[in-house]
């Protein structure tokens, strides 16, 4: 190794003509040519450069990222238009109760060459019709299929409310979480940027020292490589950072437009409610479970509708106008009406109705098992919940002053190896207590802020204040 580390310094001394790659340099520019280039290249560099277009980053609080968010989130808004539907379905059941007016009117010409040739023309062969009309139907008795279709749309337009609770708390969840992770992840990358530039300090410091004798290459070579260990960290973060915004910027539907998480990871213990409390505020509260017993409500009446379809069924019918017949250049004018009940009895449908009612009642009978799943599993998601806040609490509460110690147990050891009473090791070891210190801190807080909003989440309050009532029970 020393013999080739002798050859490449005599190469360097002597020139490039014993390099085994001589011959592939080329040979040296004439200088007109090269005064040329290099006037040429100033020109370049004094030229006004044109900056590529990018779009600004708009930097916005938890607050107004929840306000984008039920503004423009997509999933709100297919809930939005999902109300909308069912307003127009109450308005379209609601319609069979109510008298259907119509307004008819034609002209008709007829021909008919028979009773000319049979009567020897005494009947003409054409004969015109204009006939205007108004009509009315109204059904009298439905038994029970009308007013059982109202109240269903009805209950409908409270599933819809309903519905619209649970994607506005899910974005709300979803959200904080999603800012969070962002704030998390740039907290991580100013950890590992931190690092990185106090491996540089170490490394500068190796570099002094060794040229004042006072280190080996050793300590140099080995600060080299602990920088070039905390590159990759950084790079990780960096990354992090980039897919947490773009989940950020997905979550609340923006196109085109970045943002950025502005704030802090924060978080304090709070008192813990106790499990009752979050068992029933979530029974009474829980989007899922108040839907699911609103669409048990809907089952019921689409089984009495189904048990009228082989019932009898009462119906009122009336009409006026006025008819014109033109027969053979007579016009004849005069009104016309008629008026009437009709009753219609459909004695044997094959069946069909008995199975329409099996179908209705299997369908009500799932429902109410799947009232009964939802409200068993809260109780497990409550638990889980309240465990996850308390854990993350203690785990802060734990992490108090970590951060501090670390930082001054940093600043003694390299004050020592400074003075030459510390051991490069010793450093690396107080860096690694300080980066794990700040990077379990940041955790903490986060995971405490996103431990609270799925509780909220759990409880079916998120968002709201605690003494509202739910669209559904107001």
């Amino acid at each position: 190794m020393s013999d080739l580390h002798a050859r490449i310094g005599r190469d360097q001394r002597n020139g490039d003509a014993g390099h085994p790659c001589a011959g592939l340099v080329p040979p040296r520019l004439p200088a007109s040519l090269l005064l040329s280039l290099t006037l040429w290249a100033a020109v370049a560099a004094l030229a006004p450069s044109r900056p590529a277009a990018q779009e600004p980053v708009r930097s916005i609080t938890l607050d107004q990222a929840l306000a984008i968010a039920m503004e423009k989130n997509r999933d709100i808004q297919k809930a939005e238009e999902y109300r909308k539907w069912v307003q127009g379905k109450y308005v379209e059941e609601r319609a069979a109760a109510l008298p259907q007016l119509k307004l008819s009117a034609y002209h008709r010409r007829d021909y008919d060459d028979t009773m000319s040739k049979l009567t020897g023309g005494l009947f003409p062969a054409t004969q015109d019709t204009t006939n205007y009309q108004a009509g009315l139907d109204q059904a009298l008795y439905t038994w029970g299929q009308v007013g059982a279709a109202i109240r269903a749309a009805k209950v409908g337009l409270a599933t819809a409310e309903e519905q619209l609770r649970l994607y506005r708390q899910a974005v709300r969840r979803d959200v904080t979480q999603a800012f969070m992770d962002l704030l998390l992840a740039k907290e991580l990358e100013a950890i590992a940027r931190q690092d990185l530039e106090q491996r540089i300090r170490h490394l500068d410091e190796a570099q002094k020292k060794f040229a004042l004798g006072t280190a080996t290459d050793y300590d140099v070579l080995a600060a080299r490589v602990a920088v070039q260990n905390a590159r990759p960290a950084l790079i990780r973060a960096e990354s992090d950072v980039t897919r947490s915004r773009l989940g950020l910027n997905f979550l609340l539907g923006l196109e085109g437009e970045d943002v950025d998480a502005e704030g802090a990871l924060a978080a304090a213990p709070e008192p813990v409610p106790s499990f009752e409390e979050v068992l029933e505020t979530a029974r009474s509260r829980r989007p899922e479970l108040l839907s699911q017993g609103q669409t048990i409500a809907i089952r019921r009446e689409l089984v009495k509708i189904a048990r009228a379809g082989d019932k009898p069924r009462l119906d009122f019918s009336a009409a006026y106008g006025r008819k014109t017949l033109g027969v053979s250049g007579l016009n004849l004018d005069g009104k016309t009406w008629n008026a009437g009940v009709y009753l219609s009895f459909p004695v044997f449908d094959g069946l069909r109705t008995r199975g329409r009612i099996l179908q209705a009642r299997s369908d009500l009978t799932t429902a109410e098992i799947e009232e009964r799943r939802l409200s068993e599993a809260l109780s497990t998601e409550a638990r889980t919940a309240l465990d996850s806040v308390r854990e993350a609490q203690e785990v802060l509460a734990a992490l108090e002053g970590a951060t501090e110690q670390a930082e001054r147990l940093l600043a003694m050891a390299e004050k020592g190896y400074e003075f030459g009473v510390k051991t490069k090791l010793e450093v690396d070891d107080a860096q690694l207590n300080l980066r794990t210190a700040r990077g379990n801190l940041a955790r903490a807080q986060r995971d405490l802020v996103v431990a609270r909003t799925h509780l909220q989440w759990v409880m079916g309050v998120l968002g709201e204040p605690a003494d509202k009532e739910p669209p559904g029970q107001s």
